[in-house]
């Protein structure tokens, strides 16, 4: 499970504070497949990053007591000066996992040939969605945060990642930010709508698609 209590979040613009999260307690299962709905610029992706730690909220906490990913496809956990294979080692002893089976995963599935050897700062944006995909998929997780704003790359890569994503959601729970309502139903069975800077759960996924579409 995922347990917000009494979180918020808010910036400050030249017009006044944006409110992106009320304080809020609730509990999201992290076993399911929930979607993230919200119109544009409600703070979905803030949210998303939020709940994987990635960036901090203004109050209150989250207890998560699942294994969770950070968002699918995020590259800003990657370090530039370092090579694509230094970047994976690191990353697999920070969440013990084996070294050279993550490496020889992320080299297989990322297909970036002799660039892994190569500074990520070097990289275009392509290559680093490949490298963060592979990292991602790499590691076994309770629960996927995944923010279709995030996929980027050419068409065939995307479908070699939601192949590969299928595989695990057999045995994993999602997060997921999407605009698109096939996605959305080939996903998840309940919903969060991000509304006006409250966060409304939905049982039926219908209903917080018409909700969203129409609230």
């Amino acid at each position: 499970m995922i347990h917000l209590r009494e979180l918020s979040k808010s910036y400050p613009t030249r017009g006044g504070e944006r409110i992106i999260l009320h304080p809020t307690t609730l509990s999201i299962p992290s076993d399911k497949g929930v979607a993230v709905l919200g119109r544009n610029g409600a703070g979905k992706s803030t949210f998303l990053r939020i709940i994987s730690g990635v960036e901090s909220p203004d109050s209150g906490i989250i207890v998560r007591t699942s294994n969770l990913s950070w968002p699918l496809g995020f590259s800003g956990g990657l370090n530039n000066s370092m090579t694509g294979s230094q970047n994976v080692r690191f990353i697999a002893q920070v969440n013990g996992v084996d070294s050279e089976e993550m490496i020889s995963f992320v080299e297989d599935f990322a297909e970036l040939g002799h660039y892994m050897k190569e500074r990520v700062g070097t990289y275009s944006s392509g290559m680093r969605a490949r490298l963060s995909f592979g990292i991602s998929l790499a590691i076994r997780f309770d629960c996927y945060l995944i923010d279709e704003a995030t996929s980027v790359g050419d068409r065939w890569f995307r479908d070699k990642c939601l192949a590969a994503f299928n595989v695990r959601r057999e045995h994993t729970g999602v997060l997921m930010v999407s605009h698109n309502p096939k996605t959305i139903r080939q996903y998840c069975e309940i919903a969060l709508v991000l509304h006006k800077g409250h966060l409304v759960p939905f049982s039926d996924l219908d209903e917080a698609i018409q909700f969203y579409l129409h609230g």
